[in-house]
């Protein structure tokens, strides 16, 4: 792409010496057949190993690779595998072919977790596989992106879990001589390139009253690479060696100088690099200290700052994941002064600018959110309902308008269907659905092949996938018991637990208090009867990390270790220690349903479930989320919620509809007579049919190119053009409308009695609609540079919407004002019916309501 990949240097017979740059490129994770390449080497190693093939062959015997070298099987399969590898990188790709303009253009995406692969631990949960899902669809739809994260060499953290169920957090360690991942190195300033041996690459960057080194390290990710910047350096002080040392670890001021690691270094890495990115993912707000940098540069290039913030907000894109306000990084006015010290020493006039852009002036803290927010022109949320709820939440950003009106929208997340899609269904449905469709899988016509699958075939797979799920299961308890010193018997008597004839269900995800991990426990006499039923009985299994510092979360699971240690739930109700991507997999693929019961509507967006549905597992949740417009009423269930109730009401409303949907739909459904479930299965074959070809990162990908990649880079470009012409224009407007707008007002409404209408027959009516008139003065501000509206609801089957009526320039008065006009139904009365409103506009906006002002009449 822009940067040449290079693997590590591992001795390999040269009959199989390809292997190394393989392993070194996370293609491997998501390609059945090099993952069974590796494994062929040495089984047991390629276990041991975490699935890490650098690992392994480092750690492989040579007489070992020397046999296999000679062995036709081994090396047939090597040369497939090589094959499918270099057929990959030839392939013309979907961005080649729907924006060839704009190939050798580049989208940074920056985010402070990345989960590619169980072997690379630099991710806690949902936010960092959602970035490594975006990556790899990024690279199979050839989309010119580059990833920009930290390198935590203790990653986040392994779990175990003691005697009474209290979670242990273990540092992960990561050596990254034996991970798949190598140097970064410095780009040949020279012309043509000299013939030297290139540099691994070092950033340097300001911070408070020091500057720290980093190191550049890259992964590759398919076509795409992602930069990781440690600061485990001997340069550094021993505190800054360990900022990125762990993932969400440390305090306030850890978390803030890896925020500043992250956005300024991670700009600073790009342009060592050589890379002019045209467009800047903000994924979250932990990188929005990106902008900063990029204000400075436009700053050193002799813009104003009202000019530079233009030309970084046209190239900036912001995706935010949190529903929540307390779920922000938000940090103490002196804390952030500290930090940004010598940045404010360099620049003392824009220091008021740049400590505004984040200001939270309620709370009196500099909020990363508001950062980001305030330094990207298209930002969006993770679900249609997650949107809703941030334009709810950052409403006030953008003036008195209606909540639907904010201008951020929704990209619902996905997840990478060669990743999360068990091999032996990738199979399975390669047997029935077009040659291509893997290619295609985001065409919904692709999926309708479903329905041919033979039921006993689809069923015969999933009893498969089950059984490996359940050995999963008894070697992670084995483990587990082992450790805590539990009798052999206990330990053997773990091969008795789970029945593969059960009815299974997965509850796997972080234990954040929202989450309600425990929700189903709140009645356990319920509870007995359905796990112990004699002719239909249900099993749990339970998954997932409470972060170390989160008390609540960690209640919890000792709260499911209490009750799965109960007689009566023993062996039936099944808590895992160490939930990793690993674990995750057999999970989603092999338990028949997959329960989420979030606190509406707290869950932005989920993706466990998506993977569940892809694999055939039916979803049961709240509607939250993704399955909020996932749920279709025959794909899956719908736990009843009342969201605008009482958490309290919430809670017992919610646990009565799982009990009753359980006992009364799901496990009749499941327990059909006869050995296999027909109806079942048909459910099965529906969610898969309608889910798989809809949450899946290729999709969601193609959304962010179309709605905010291309648009962005379009803009970038414009602003950019004519010596940054346009982007001067847009701001100098701004300026002035911020100076102006308080002399706009709304002077007069006459709001004209309707119309009496006589018939032919003598009879009056009232005519259906009405002139409305307003006068507006505008002051210094044009007219034409303002959008005048009337505003009124209207009451539909779901609900009051509004409704809004452009009114037209009837006429021009004297000092600046102008009367305008619009038609409405004439039983609408000003001030108890509608409003008239007057907003600025210009084509030049990326969104409506972009500057804050909305006057009101």
């Amino acid at each position: 792409m822009h940067t040449k990949f290079h693997s590590k240097s591992i001795e390999l017979p040269p009959a199989i010496n390809r292997l190394s740059e393989l392993a070194c490129n996370v293609w491997f994770s998501w390609n059945d057949s090099a993952k069974s390449l590796f494994s062929a080497i040495d089984p047991e190693l390629w276990e041991h190993s975490g699935h890490n093939p650098v690992r392994l062959l480092m750690e492989v015997q040579r007489p070992v690779l020397d046999a296999l070298a000679h062995n036709g099987e081994f090396l047939n399969k090597y040369g497939t595998v090589m094959e499918q590898y270099d057929h990959y990188f030839r392939t013309p790709t979907w961005f080649e072919q729907r924006c060839p303009e704009y190939a050798q253009k580049t989208i940074a995406y920056f985010s402070a977790e990345f989960g590619f692969c169980e072997s690379l631990p630099i991710y806690s949960g949902g936010l960092g596989i959602l970035a490594g899902d975006h990556c790899k669809s990024a690279s199979d739809l050839g989309v010119p992106l580059v990833g920009i994260g930290l390198l935590y060499k203790k990653g986040y953290f392994r779990q175990k879990f003691d005697a009474q169920g209290r979670q242990l957090a273990e540092s992960a360690a990561c050596h990254v001589s034996r991970l798949p991942i190598v140097p970064a190195l410095a780009p040949v300033q020279s012309n043509p390139p000299a013939e030297r041996t290139p540099e691994e690459l070092y950033v340097s960057l300001p911070m408070a009253d020091r500057t720290v080194r980093l190191k550049v390290w890259q992964v590759q990710v398919g076509r795409v690479p992602v930069f990781l910047l440690d600061a485990d350096l001997e340069d550094n002080s021993s505190w800054d060696r360990e900022l990125t040392s762990q993932l969400y670890g440390g305090n306030q001021d850890v978390r803030i100088a890896q925020e500043i690691l992250l956005g300024v270094g991670g700009v600073k890495a790009l342009r060592a690099l050589g890379i002019a990115a045209g467009t800047y993912h903000i994924n979250e707000g932990h990188a929005a200290f990106l902008s900063f940098e990029r204000l400075k540069e436009q700053l050193d290039n002799g813009l104003p700052f009202h000019v530079a913030l233009e030309v970084v907000r046209a190239s900036t894109i912001f995706t935010t994941h949190t529903p929540v306000p307390a779920g922000h990084d938000a940090f103490p006015l002196p804390m952030f002064e500290y930090y940004f010290s010598r940045l404010f020493a360099e620049y003392p006039h824009a220091k008021a600018a740049l400590t505004e852009l984040g200001w939270d002036v309620h709370k009196q803290l500099f909020n990363m959110t508001y950062l980001a927010m305030n330094t990207a022109a298209l930002r969006n949320g993770v679900s249609k309902l997650h949107g809703h709820v941030s334009r709810d939440m950052f409403r006030a950003f953008h003036g008195n308008i209606d909540v639907h009106e904010v201008p951020i929208g929704h990209i619902t997340n996905g997840v990478h269907l060669q990743t999360w899609l068990a091999p032996e269904l990738k199979e399975l449905y390669s047997r029935f659905l077009p040659e291509t469709w893997i290619s295609r899988h985001t065409d919904k016509e692709v999926w309708k092949s479903i329905d041919s699958i033979p039921e006993e075939s689809l069923w015969s797979v999933h009893l498969t996938l089950k059984k490996r799920l359940f050995a999963h299961v008894h070697a992670n308890l084995r483990e587990q018991l082992r450790r805590n010193g539990m009798p052999s018997e206990k330990i053997e008597a773990v091969q008795t637990f789970l029945s593969p004839e059960a009815l299974t269900i997965g509850f796997a995800r972080r234990f954040a208090t929202y989450k309600r991990a425990t929700l189903i426990f709140s009645d356990l006499d319920r509870l007995n009867r359905l796990v112990n039923h004699p002719d239909r009985p249900v099993q749990f299994l339970f998954a997932g990390k409470a972060h170390p510092a989160d008390h609540s979360g960690q209640e919890m699971i000792r709260e499911i270790y209490r009750v799965s240690r109960m007689e009566s739930f023993r062996g039936k109700i099944i808590l895992l220690e160490n939930y990793d991507m690993s674990l995750a997999q057999s999970l989603i693929q092999g338990v028949d349903v997959w329960l989420n019961n979030p606190r509406r509507p707290y869950e932005a967006s989920g993706t466990s479930g998506q993977k569940a549905a892809m694999n055939g597992v039916i979803n049961f949740s709240v509607p939250d989320g993704w399955w909020e417009e996932g749920y279709d009423g025959t794909n899956g269930w719908s736990i009843e919620n009342h969201d605008h109730a009482d958490p309290w009401t919430q809670d017992r409303e919610n646990t009565e509809s799982i009990y009753r949907l359980l006992e009364q739909e799901i496990v009749p459904l499941y327990y059909q007579h006869g050995p296999l479930p027909a109806q079942w299965v048909a459910r099965m074959k529906r969610s898969i049919r309608t889910l798989a070809p809809v949450y899946n990162t290729d999709r969601m990908v193609m959304d962010y190119v179309n709605e905010t990649y291309i648009p962005s880079l379009q803009r970038t470009q414009l602003f950019a053009d004519n010596d940054y012409a346009e982007a001067t224009k847009v701001a100098d407007y701004k300026k002035f409308i911020h100076q102006s707008w308080h002399h706009v007002r709304v002077l007069e409404v006459n709001d004209t009695p309707p119309r009496t209408l006589n018939s032919p027959s003598g009879t009056t009516s009232t005519a259906p609609l009405k002139e409305v008139t307003a006068t507006v003065r505008f002051g210094p501000i044009w007219y034409q540079d303002t959008a005048i509206e009337l505003i009124h609801y209207e009451e539909r089957p779901d609900g009051w919407h509004q409704v809004v009526v452009p009114m037209e320039p009837a006429r021009q008065l004297g000092d600046g004002a102008v009367v305008y006009r619009a038609m409405i139904p004439s039983h609408l009365k000003h001030g108890p019916h509608f409003s008239i409103r007057v907003l600025p506009v210009s084509a030049n906006f990326a969104r409506r309501f972009e500057v804050p002002f909305v006057t009101k009449f």
